[in-house]
């Protein structure tokens, strides 16, 4: 099974934000959401798309779980946060938000595959879950030839077995994108993948991919950025005063209008395999 150049997996699909952005490049896209009330709000969002077989809407968390269903915890304040992880709820309590539990579909994501094919590139964020989907790779001869996941920022041994994970999966680039300043980034005319198109991202938005990223590093040196990143994370992030008063947050927001840049922010790792011909031919579309 070979990858599909004109194809993206959405795993987290949320409001739509990332898979509107694909569908005007011209992929099609096969979307994964837990939310039942995202999910409906999707279909009514993209009816246009789902009927011309653009889209497909994957309702249910991804699981591996032997039973049909699976607990999900939805947060009804910020929707982002919806999760399979029992650790994550804890996490989140703990900085005052709290979770309703609801049952959901269970998917199986090698089924996914199977199904709808290897995509070009893989998406994943999906709070606390995203390694599941990697581990699925390991089923497949053939890999997507770019991936991203929301990294781990809170134990540096758990980032260091998301790496060990991606490098064993044949990826051997990678870059560690600040998403909470992806808003400001507009996509260029210029675009190398898929369709060039002028677009600006939403709050929550992944971001440009693949090709359109510059900078990649191999992961000896995308660690010792993540070492500086985990620094941060360990002074300005969830569990600091900083964050849990009204004038701490409002000094780290004027702080980070000076230096151009969200502190601490969160990450994802883009990553992107090694020796792939698929890398130097992406989809294009008239």
């Amino acid at each position: 099974m070979e990858a599909n150049r004109d194809l993206i997996f959405d795993v987290g699909m949320h409001r739509g934000e990332d898979t509107a952005f694909y569908l005007a490049k011209g992929f099609r896209v096969v979307a994964f959401e837990a939310d039942p009330l995202l999910a409906e709000k999707a279909r009514n969002q993209f009816r246009e798309v789902l009927s011309e077989g653009r889209l497909e809407i994957v309702e249910g968390a991804i699981s591996d779980v032997a039973t049909p269903t699976v607990q999900f915890y939805r947060n009804p304040e910020r929707s982002e946060w919806g999760t399979v992880d029992p650790s994550w709820v804890d996490r989140n309590e703990a900085l005052g938000w709290s979770h309703e539990t609801i049952e959901v579909v269970a998917v199986d994501f090698s089924e996914a595959i199977h199904k709808y094919g290897i995509p070009y590139y893989l998406k994943i964020d999906i709070e606390g879950a995203d390694r599941l989907c990697l581990s699925a790779l390991s089923n497949f001869q053939n890999r997507p030839c770019y991936v991203s996941i929301e990294s781990e920022k809170v134990e540096f041994a758990k980032l260091i077995e998301e790496f060990r994970l991606l490098e064993e999966l044949g990826y051997r680039d990678f870059l560690a994108v600040q998403q909470a300043d992806v808003e400001r980034t507009p996509q260029s005319e210029k675009s190398r993948e898929g369709r060039a198109i002028t677009h600006s991202f939403p709050a929550g938005a992944s971001g440009p991919f693949g090709q359109d990223l510059g900078g990649w590093k191999p992961s000896d040196q995308i660690m010792e950025q993540y070492e500086d990143i985990f620094e941060d994370y360990r002074r300005f992030g969830d569990a600091t005063l900083w964050q849990r008063s009204l004038p701490g947050r409002a000094l780290l927001k004027g702080w980070s209008k000076i230096r151009g840049s969200t502190l601490p922010g969160w990450y994802d790792t883009h990553a992107r395999l090694g020796n792939s011909e698929m890398t130097a031919m992406p989809f294009k579309t008239s």
